[in-house]
Formats: structure tokens, C-alpha cells, sequence
């Protein structure tokens, strides 16, 4: 829609993925991660999700018995993200307030 306004060539290359480009799987595994609570400690930060109920949410998605380890890896990595992103805000802050 912008190419179109500005008179340019669509770059194919340059324009961002859309939710409907990535298969249902990947689409599911998101959803899920996103409907696991979160384990979050004050003097730590984000620690990872709560599994509890990850195979009631398998099931209310009706993920397949071949697609369950597809859609844990995809929560681990998107975990794994979300600590590391936490770490680094929470090391910011404690770098500010040692300064003052």
C-alpha cells in the first residue's frame, strides 16, 4: 500500500513477514506460548513460563502427537528470548541505580 502511494516498486525482500505467511503450527505454538503464565520474581525478573497447563492447551488446540515437539521447541526458543530480553532490562536498571 505504500509502494502504491509513493509510486515505487514493491521490494519483496524488504517487507515484514505477516502472521498468515507462517503455517498453523507455528501460528498454534505462539498462541499456546502466549496462554502459559509467566514465572516472575522482583530481585530476578522473567524466569520462564509456567507449564502447568501446557498439555490442557495442547489438547484444546488438538495439536497432533507429531507436532508436539515442533510446538515445544517453538516455546522454549521464544522463552529463551523472553529471559534473556528480561536479564538485560533488569542489569540496565541496576546499572542506573549504582550510578546515582
Amino acid at each position: 500500500m505504500m509502494c502504491e502511494q509513493t509510486g515505487q516498486e514493491v521490494d519483496w525482500e524488504k517487507c515484514p513477514v505477516e502472521w498468515s505467511d507462517f503455517p498453523q503450527p507455528v501460528l498454534d505454538g505462539v498462541n499456546i506460548y502466549h496462554s502459559l503464565g509467566n514465572r516472575v520474581y522482583g530481585d530476578v525478573g522473567f524466569v520462564g513460563k509456567d507449564y502447568t497447563n501446557f498439555e490442557f492447551l495442547l489438547k484444546q488446540y488438538d495439536i497432533s502427537n507429531h507436532l508436539k515437539d515442533f510446538i515445544f521447541e517453538i516455546i522454549v526458543f521464544m522463552e529463551s528470548r523472553q529471559v534473556e530480553e528480561s536479564q538485560r532490562k533488569l542489569k540496565a536498571e541496576f546499572s542506573k541505580i549504582k550510578k546515582k
